[in-house]
């Protein structure tokens, strides 16, 4: 870690230790489980935005989570990627954490008043598994994301919960299309996990960073990568078959996946792997916008 910083940390700083491009991945699940409600002709706007609160502040606060731990750690000193707050040294380790904590208050207030608006009380139990899930991925002395559990986090939490209580919340149940639009969303987020730890995985191995990507191997990860991809479309295409075939719109994000496809399973690494996953965070939006647009034209 670098040198502990004396001057006051400027708010482009922080913005930039939020990591904007990873937001796509916050507000796709909501689109999507928005959309499924519009199919079951029960949306809630009001509930849909604060579940959209819920999402983004959960989101902002696991990146500054990550920045914390990794920081602490050492295991930023070498990464490829955006500038980290506590790796670079711009930010003290202690402001950066309360960065965290700020935002899972945020998401933890947003919740209790989207549980007490929806009636759906046993959410509350959702709620605190989320956030816990959220500081545990890189904290704590045993973090999980650091023992190769990081993908299925991404996947639970922003895939199937996200979608699933999005609609819950305003509908007051589950279907099969929310189901197929959460595997779609939580698949193309998991893609951009691994997209991540491929793009890292020699410094990761150096420090002891033990993600599936170094546990897998090049070659696995590159294989994981397409089948997530692979998932993502059978998603969609099932919640096309259960409610409209215009829901195949979400098909449009492949308009991004397909080179991305190309660049991984071409042997791409460190920098050259940047620009997947800015078209996989991107694709997870387009597949969400699709797939809304679809179910509300349907």
């Amino acid at each position: 870690m670098s040198s502990t910083p004396t001057s006051p940390v400027p708010a482009s700083a922080w913005v930039a230790g939020a990591r904007p491009r990873t937001l796509p991945a916050a507000l796709a699940p909501v689109l999507a489980g928005t959309g499924t409600a519009l199919a079951a002709g029960s949306p809630r706007w009001g509930l849909a935005a604060l579940a959209l609160v819920v999402s983004l502040a959960l989101q902002v606060g696991v990146n500054y989570a990550n920045d914390y731990s990794d920081g602490i750690r050492g295991t930023d000193a070498d990464r490829v990627g955006p500038m980290r707050l506590v790796g670079s040294g711009t930010a003290r380790p202690a402001a950066v954490k309360r960065a965290a904590f700020g935002c899972f208050a945020v998401a933890a207030v947003a919740g209790l008043v989207l549980v007490a608006l929806s009636g759906q009380w046993w959410l509350l139990l959702v709620g605190a598994a989320s956030i816990a899930a959220a500081w545990y991925y890189t904290g704590g002395r045993r973090p999980y994301g650091y023992a190769g559990w990081g993908e299925v986090f991404v996947f639970v939490f922003f895939g199937l919960v996200a979608v699933c209580g999005t609609t819950l919340v305003q509908t007051g149940g589950v279907d099969v299309p929310t189901v197929a639009a959460a595997v779609a969303v939580g698949a193309l987020a998991c893609a951009l996990l691994v997209a991540n730890n491929l793009r890292d995985v020699h410094g990761d191995r150096e420090v002891g960073k033990r993600t599936l990507a170094t546990r897998l191997g090049e070659r696995g990860t590159r294989l994981l990568y397409l089948g997530l991809v692979l998932l993502a479309v059978a998603g969609v295409v099932v919640v096309a078959a259960t409610t409209t075939w215009l829901a195949l719109l979400g098909l449009g994000c492949l308009v991004l996946l397909v080179p991305a496809l190309r660049a991984v399973l071409g042997g791409a690494t460190g920098r050259a792997l940047v620009p997947v996953l800015q078209r996989t965070g991107m694709a997870e939006l387009l597949a969400a916008v699709g797939l809304f647009a679809g179910l509300a034209l349907g």
